[in-house]
């Protein structure tokens, strides 16, 4: 069964979509069992050919762009090289962080099993920094390994450069660890959100972008709560929305 793609906004040049949790953006040969796609998905919605301009990971929700040119796209490729587009996350994650602050940690390009075996030896860590500010916290009822109770936080992040599982790696560095994360996370933990909430997803969603229209230089803000499963854990844990006016952290 396809899912319902929510469309966030639309006009003539672009078009941006609410992208499930466990969706690809597009083929790759790193999944190759996966027959769903948003590219074909949102060809299909709307009847014309899309470009995707960026990437959300397949457990990461939220915000995705497209353009419905070919020029369009290249802009817009452009202007997410150059960091001049804003994106906003809402993460789930294990313990409490600061209450705000700037992960400054360079990471190397991750290397998968179609790249060349000596890539990995040649290449060097590049500059990658993410802002975050702690919006909730919670104590719940569950043992874990260390300790009687477990401890959590959501948070907003703010990538500013954009190297691939950036947020990801980054809260791992940060030893607050995405909740739902089966690559960079804490299996314990993602075990009592299974058990407990029936929680079988990376708790990761692009809630916001902001940027110039690459036709017409208008400012546009695109903005998406989390989808039904992420409130409704916000919910249980009597964890607000934030407002939709909180801008980007510069």
């Amino acid at each position: 069964m396809s899912p319902n793609l929510n469309i966030l906004m639309q006009d003539e040049h672009i078009i941006a979509i609410y992208k499930p949790s466990g969706l690809l953006v597009h083929r790759s040969n790193i999944d190759r069992r996966e027959t769903q796609f948003a590219l074909q998905l949102v060809r299909d919605l709307i009847g014309t050919r899309v470009y995707p301009v960026h990437r959300l990971d397949k457990p990461t929700a939220g915000v995705l762009l497209f353009a419905k040119q070919a020029q369009t796209g290249i802009a817009l490729n452009k202007a997410f090289a150059q960091g001049d587009i804003e994106k906003s996350y809402l993460a789930i994650v294990r313990g409490i962080p600061a209450e705000q602050g700037l992960i400054d940690h360079p990471l190397k390009k991750l290397v998968d099993a179609f790249d060349d075996a000596d890539s990995e030896k040649e290449q060097t860590a590049k500059a990658a920094q993410t802002r975050f500010q702690r919006l909730n916290s919670v104590e719940l009822p569950f043992e874990n390994k260390r300790y009687k109770t477990s401890r959590y936080a959501l948070v907003q992040l703010n990538p500013l450069t954009g190297r691939r599982h950036q947020l990801r790696r980054h809260m791992k560095h940060l030893f607050h660890p995405i909740i739902g994360d089966t690559s960079y996370g804490d299996g314990t933990h993602n075990q009592l959100f299974r058990e407990n909430f029936d929680c079988h997803r990376l708790l990761l969603v692009a809630t916001r972008l902001s940027f110039k229209h690459p036709i017409t230089e208008e400012p546009i803000d695109i903005q998406t709560d989390p989808d039904e499963q992420f409130t409704r854990l916000m919910g249980l844990m009597e964890w607000s929305l934030p407002t939709h006016n909180t801008q980007p952290m510069r």
